[in-house]
């Protein structure tokens, strides 16, 4: 049963929900200390030679410092965004939450993970457009093009799904974002022959955890929104733009019902690990994209 509100204790050891809340909220921290040391000296890049290149340092170009100031900024953003829905998890369309807050707000959620997504959309846009440019390759520039504008409207839905309560809205979101990482993908692959060495390692590995991704939404996380919708369209109101906005602001229902929850904890935990991870990598990618064996 879930708890009403006011009454929100916090979940006890022997719940499950509170062991995977704390493996999030472990992630999150190292997350954000591993963002700190790739401040640091993304920085300062005379202290981080090339790895594979001792001999020289790491050399502006296409990478300059000021570009790889804005990757930095852009995966704070997602990785901050992450951490802060990790410490209080929600689910927006069902306005569950584990933890009694005014924080827990799903409009306050849905705004924080906005920012984040369109910062994250924006590091793939950057990072597509210097490999293109770098290479010349029109295929890999035409897919960082289309990248942010297709999340923009990934998030309009998102955002019709959660304040009307309708799950048709979230499939769609969620097939935007297959179809923009499948644009990623053939942009990153048609670079595959243009590097060799470790440059063609990062892109193989790259196009690998993509296409788990692509996997997994198509497997698991549209079929669920989809099914949601079905079961749901006789039974829950859906409400209006403006009163669902509203809904979304002040109402919160704490549970820590493992049942309401088992549906919501492999995506998130998925993404707010390996995709924060792929943010950070991002980083690191750019600043030495330049000092790639070609």
């Amino acid at each position: 049963m879930g708890l009403a509100r006011g009454q929100s204790v916090f979940p006890a050891w022997s719940n499950p929900l509170t062991w995977w809340w704390a493996l999030l909220v472990i992630a999150s921290g190292a997350n954000i200390a591993a963002w700190f040391v790739l401040f640091r000296y993304l920085q300062a890049p005379w202290k981080l030679q090339a790895p594979w290149n001792l001999q020289a340092p790491w050399s502006g170009g296409l990478g300059s410092a000021s570009d790889v100031e804005l990757m930095l900024f852009l995966s704070a953003a997602y990785v901050c965004g992450c951490a802060f829905r990790s410490f209080l998890p929600r689910a927006d369309v069902q306005r569950i939450c584990l933890f009694d807050t005014w924080l827990s707000s799903v409009t306050l959620g849905r705004s924080v993970a906005t920012v984040a997504e369109l910062c994250f959309a924006a590091q793939w846009a950057i990072i597509l457009r210097q490999l293109g440019t770098m290479t010349g390759t029109y295929t890999t520039l035409s897919a960082a093009w289309a990248i942010v504008p297709l999340i923009l409207i990934a998030e309009c839905f998102s955002w019709h799904g959660v304040v009307t309560r309708n799950y048709l809205s979230n499939a769609i979101e969620n097939t935007l974002w297959a179809v923009s990482f499948f644009i990623v993908g053939i942009g990153l692959g048609r670079l595959v022959p243009e590097f060799e060495g470790l440059g063609g390692v990062v892109l193989v590995v790259a196009i690998v955890g993509i296409a788990g991704y692509l996997l997994f939404l198509a497997a698991i996380d549209v079929p669920m929104y989809l099914t949601r919708w079905r079961n749901d369209r006789a039974r829950v109101e859906r409400l209006h733009p403006l009163e669902g906005l509203w809904d979304a602001s002040v109402r919160w229902v704490v549970t820590h019902d493992l049942a309401k929850w088992k549906d919501e904890i492999a995506w998130m935990s998925l993404y707010f690990t390996v995709a924060v991870w792929s943010s950070l990598a991002l980083c690191v990618c750019y600043a030495y994209a330049g000092d790639l064996p070609r």
